[in-house]
C-alpha cells in the first residue's frame, strides 16, 4: 500500500465521520509508523471528560500514542520524527483555544502552518468546515468562522490531499485518493 503525502486535511461538519475517516486512513496506510494523535479538545464539563475518556481508550487499543496538546500543537510538530504518523484532531478545536487564551490569531496560526511544513512525520490533520451554514448573530462567532475559514483555506493549501467527508462518505477536493480508502 501506498503512503500517504507529507500533509492531508480532511474537513466536514459536525458528527460528518471526519475523524474516523482520518484514522482509518491512517491505519489502512501506514502500518509501520509509530501512530501518534495529538487531541486539541480539552474536558470544560463532565459531557466532554466522557467523550475524551471513550476516544483515548478507543485510541489505546489500537497502538496509538496520545498526546493532549490543547495550545501547543506546533511545538508538539516541531518534535515528530520520520517514523511517525501524526493525526491532528482538530484544528477547529485547536483555533477555539487559541481564540479562548486571547492569542495572537494571524500569529498562532502562521506558526502552525509552519510546523506543519516543516514536519519530519507525515501528518493528517481533521478540521471542521464552519462557512456553510448561515451568518452568526454574534461578533465573536463570525470572528471565528473567519479565522476558521482563513486557517482552513491555508491548510487546504499546503495540503498535497484533502477530503471533505459528508455523512461518512469521503469527498477527493484535492489530490489523488489513495485505493481502497473510504
Amino acid at each position: 500500500m501506498a503512503n500517504l503525502p507529507p500533509l492531508t486535511l480532511v474537513l466536514g461538519g459536525a458528527a460528518s465521520g471526519k475523524s474516523g475517516f482520518a484514522e482509518r486512513l491512517i491505519v489502512s496506510r501506514n502500518s509501520d509508523a509509530q501512530r501518534v494523535y495529538v487531541a486539541t479538545a480539552q474536558p470544560f464539563d463532565d459531557e466532554m471528560r466522557a467523550k475524551i475518556d471513550r476516544h483515548q481508550e478507543m485510541r489505546a487499543s489500537d497502538g496509538w500514542i496520545t498526546h493532549e496538546d490543547p495550545i501547543e500543537v506546533a511545538s508538539r510538530l516541531n518534535m515528530a520524527t520520520r517514523d511517525q504518523i501524526i493525526l491532528l484532531d482538530c484544528a477547529t478545536l485547536w483555533l477555539t483555544n487559541q481564540v479562548m487564551a486571547r492569542a495572537e490569531l494571524t500569529q498562532e496560526c502562521s506558526k502552525l502552518t509552519r510546523a506543519l511544513r516543516d514536519c519530519a512525520a507525515t501528518v493528517v490533520v481533521v478540521t471542521n468546515e464552519v462557512g456553510q451554514g448561515i451568518v452568526p448573530e454574534h461578533a465573536m462567532s463570525r470572528h471565528f468562522r473567519e479565522a476558521q475559514g482563513r486557517l482552513n483555506q491555508h491548510l487546504a493549501a499546503e495540503a498535497q490531499l484533502v477530503v471533505q467527508v459528508i455523512a461518512g462518505l469521503p469527498q477527493l477536493l484535492k489530490g489523488n485518493m489513495p485505493d481502497g480508502v473510504s
